[in-house]
């Protein structure tokens, strides 16, 4: 009897201590899944702040103090070899690729809220429901983003605004760059007619080799419908755009539309 209640309990001791273990490593996975993804989200961010690579020791003071810069780097070769981010040269910081700019929207970009400034801004435009009124609106959409607006009042009958804004950026100091953009912007009514159908009422966001406007820009594209007509309207800017503030400004100035 005595035996049989040992190898019971130490039947049950093992099941226990397996358990046990099993839970501690997918407690760490979860920890080790939720501090890459935190640190992918601070290049992204940092990136979209200064525009150029973004280095371990600033992602360590800022935000990982508890971590050293060797560790920062280890796990951002992690996030190089999932293809997330990139190092442009030799001893540079990380820069994202278009796949980390998605995996960032999918995973951090949640609607929020716009800046009270930009609240006036756009509620103190004089909006009408005609054409120029919704250009009025697009002038000052691109004002508060400083990047390009894009609106199509039908599938070929295209307005933007703001194309100085996008060539002012750092990305565009490449002489190529702007040529591949200007040769979109030549056509950018046979690229607003391929897109029109599929923009629907929530934000259409556009990166890397998914953006017919180039690969090298996004673009978030939403559809209005105002009194007189259905369009859509969008901005366009390099990958490195902040996608959070963006993505705010075109559901509010869809809104805007909406009540006319």
């Amino acid at each position: 009897m005595s035996n049989t209640l040992d190898n019971f309990f130490s039947l049950v001791y093992n099941e226990i201590s397996t358990l046990i273990v099993r839970v501690l490593i997918r407690v760490k996975q979860r920890i080790m899944a939720d501090r890459k993804d935190n640190l992918l989200r601070a290049i992204v961010e940092e990136h979209i702040d200064s525009a150029g690579p973004v280095g371990s020791g600033l992602i360590a003071e800022k935000y990982f103090p508890d971590l050293s810069s060797a560790t920062i780097r280890n796990e951002m070769v992690q996030l190089e070899a999932d293809g997330l981010i990139y190092q442009p040269y030799t001893s540079a910081g990380r820069v994202p690729t278009a796949a980390g700019y998605q995996y960032y929207l999918d995973q951090f970009c949640s609607l929020s809220d716009i800046s009270l400034t930009g609240h006036k801004v756009l509620d103190a435009v004089s909006l009408s429901a005609d054409r120029q009124g919704i250009k009025t609106l697009a002038k000052a959409l691109a004002d508060i983003c400083v990047e390009a607006v894009l609106v199509g009042f039908s599938a070929n009958d295209v307005y933007y605004t703001g194309i100085a804004n996008l060539f002012r950026q750092p990305e565009f100091a490449k002489l190529s760059l702007v040529h591949s953009l200007s040769e979109v912007i030549d056509h950018l009514d046979e690229v607003m007619a391929q897109i029109f159908a599929q923009v629907k009422d929530e934000p259409l966001v556009l990166i890397g080799d998914n953006n017919p406007f180039g690969n090298d820009s996004s673009a978030i594209i939403v559809r209005y419908q105002s009194a007189q007509e259905r369009g859509i309207i969008g901005i366009l800017g390099p990958n490195r755009m902040d996608y959070k503030t963006n993505i705010a400004l075109l559901k509010y100035s869809q809104k805007l539309l909406s009540n006319l």
